[in-house]
């Protein structure tokens, strides 16, 4: 049988005919493809003369019939920010009903009452369903380091006539039926330059260039037990390959060119993918997730109102906060949001003074509120802005030019940044773990030792980014075509030798020696003193140090940092060589 066969098939033993023409209304199909169809079914044994289904369709409906669900819902959802720091995307409610609950009622209508729900980020809040609706909660521990092609491989077990379904997907009129006689594959009749698929006339799924506008990929699939094993064979090879951590399970489909399943086209009214503020606030405005304290407190710092609030949009997660761009008012503007375990790591009130200090300096971008309790902060969007490469030669020379002159200016804050004390306190956030480094004990004795050659050579406390890397090196231009370069991200400033900074900035662009040395030359222009130098790598190896013990923490807390983790450490091994080998030259 051909897809629309097996369409026409199904609404019969459904027991929805009534007439060929209502057999057309209903699959969607033409009148002469239900007639035609009809004719190959009786042929060939499903249906008897008088257009009824035979033992033979029984069989295989049966065999073919729907017997479990995977609910995809492990991802952060990063584009609903704010509304990820309160809720999980599964658990955002559309007209009073959170989405995956919905999914759940109308599986079980459709008689499914076996449902995997793979969960990750927020698990917790799904536990309640394991009690309200008998679910099996599948955890993804990597949910922050791979996408739902994982997921779905921990719960490759379960695929043999099953739906798989995203949990961000609400559906007007339920998806799922008690008969299904073949595998396919949900996109919607929307145009979306974003899509990598479109149907074709034979309901095949082809691939397509990018942006070349494709039909909606919705995301929900029914597999059949044989194409189940093919999907399982795929995704246990296709997760040990590292290429892979961050596909979407769709990439097991993708075979010559097209996906090996038939498509399933739905009107784009009755199904909506939720995936950001906009979406939500278009299909359920009066949401209860639409109510966000973050949203109020930025409406409040603006003088406006929520609703005045639009165009969301996540920005790159960084290594310590989340933050969203939205228009307000005919501007734009960037509000971050502290991530997971920052209370523990920065001093909101410090942070905030440092900002009093530097507001009329032209230092940083335009703070337009900061909450020195939270540390929640609302700053201009500067557009046509771009940060430093530091692989290119005029940007780190002009980088350095301006951390130089910042530093002369020896501004002065009541708090300090204790660089070994750090060390400590970012050990002591282990809680009682040992370090992942064998040879951790030995690292820091030797990192240690170097405290007395810095204090020997070490500059005037001034007023010190701490965290002066290229990221935060912001170049902008105004309207006359001037540039200008504005640091950003002060979290860490405080009182320190102002040659810090530069041993931040060479570990984490990764520098060689020969890099690290090429930059010391473009900030000491007039030439710098070996002693001086020295002491930079000083710095070098202890802020290694520093941002190892500090990976470490976040590691514990499930955020993993990968190669750059690994390189910090060796920065503060090879550096503490390095330092022993210039003062063995010096005293020979």
């Amino acid at each position: 049988m051909n897809t629309q066969e097996c369409d026409i098939l199904n609404l019969i033993l459904s027991n929805t005919y009534t007439n060929q023409r209502t057999l057309a209304e209903d699959s969607g199909h033409s009148l002469g493809i239900v007639n035609r169809s009809i004719k190959t079914l009786i042929a060939e044994g499903y249906l008897d003369e008088s257009i009824q289904p035979t033992l033979k369709a029984l069989r295989e409906l049966t065999e073919a019939s729907p017997k479990r669900a995977i609910i995809l819902a492990a991802g952060f959802g990063m584009r609903m920010v704010p509304i990820n720091t309160e809720a999980p995307k599964g658990l955002l409610e559309v007209h009073g009903e959170p989405l995956i609950e919905r999914q759940i009622r109308q599986l079980h209508a459709a008689g499914i009452h076996e449902i995997y729900i793979v969960v990750g980020f927020m698990k917790e809040q799904y536990e309640y369903l394991m009690d309200d609706y008998s679910v099996e909660l599948i955890v993804n521990p990597d949910y922050a380091e791979k996408n739902n092609l994982h997921s779905l491989y921990l719960a490759r077990e379960h695929l043999s006539n099953a739906y798989v379904i995203p949990c961000d997907i609400w559906c007007d009129q339920s998806p799922f039926r008690r008969h299904e006689l073949y595998s396919w594959y949900m996109v919607s009749d929307l145009v979306d330059n974003d899509s990598s698929v479109r149907v074709n006339r034979k309901l095949e799924l082809t691939t397509i260039s990018a942006s070349s506008g494709g039909n909606s990929m919705v995301g929900i699939s029914y597999l059949l037990s044989k194409d189940a094993k093919i999907i399982q064979e795929r995704l246990e090879r296709y997760d040990k390959d590292p290429a892979y951590a961050d596909k979407f399970w769709e990439e097991t489909l993708y075979e010559k060119g097209k996906m090996i399943i038939p498509a399933k086209v739905v009107h784009a009214a009755n199904i909506v993918e939720i995936n950001t503020f906009e979406q939500l606030r278009e299909l359920d405005s009066n949401s209860n997730h639409l109510q966000s304290d973050v949203l109020e407190i930025a409406a409040e710092a603006l003088h406006t109102h929520p609703e005045d609030i639009s165009n969301i949009t996540v920005l790159k997660k960084g290594m310590t906060n989340r933050s969203f761009l939205f228009d307000c008012n005919g501007c734009k503007h960037i509000m971050r949001i502290p991530g997971e375990g920052t209370d523990q790591l920065i001093n909101r009130r410090e942070e905030a003074q440092v900002y009093q200090i530097i507001r009329d300096k032209h230092l940083c971008d335009h703070i337009e509120y900061i909450n020195p309790e939270n540390g929640y902060k609302i700053t201009r969007f500067l557009n046509h802005a771009r940060v430093c490469d530091p692989h290119n030669l005029d940007d780190i020379q002009k980088c350095m030019h301006r951390l130089r002159q910042f530093h002369e200016m020896k501004l002065k804050v009541d708090h300090r940044f204790d660089l070994f004390g750090q060390i400590d306190f970012y050990e002591k956030l282990w809680n009682g773990r040992s370090s992942a480094y064998r040879d951790y004990q030995k690292t820091k004795e030797n990192v240690f030792s170097l405290q007395s050659y810095i204090e020997r050579y070490k500059s005037e406390d001034v007023l010190t980014h701490i965290d002066a890397v290229p990221d935060n090196f912001l170049f902008t231009t105004d309207t006359d075509g001037n540039e200008d370069i504005r640091l950003i991200d002060w979290e860490y400033a405080g009182m320190q030798d102002p040659h810090l900074d530069i041993a931040m900035f060479c570990i984490y662009s990764l520098y060689n020696k020969e890099q690290v040395d090429q930059l010391i030359s473009l900030y000491f222009t007039e030439g710098c003193p070996d002693a001086i130098r020295i002491k930079i790598y000083c710095y070098i190896a202890s802020a290694g140090l520093l941002w190892s013990n500090w990976c470490e923490y976040k590691r514990h807390l499930g955020v993993d940092f990968g190669e750059y983790s690994l390189r910090q450490y060796r920065y503060a091994k090879e550096y503490y060589r390095i330092v022993q080998n210039e003062l063995n030259n010096i005293t020979k």
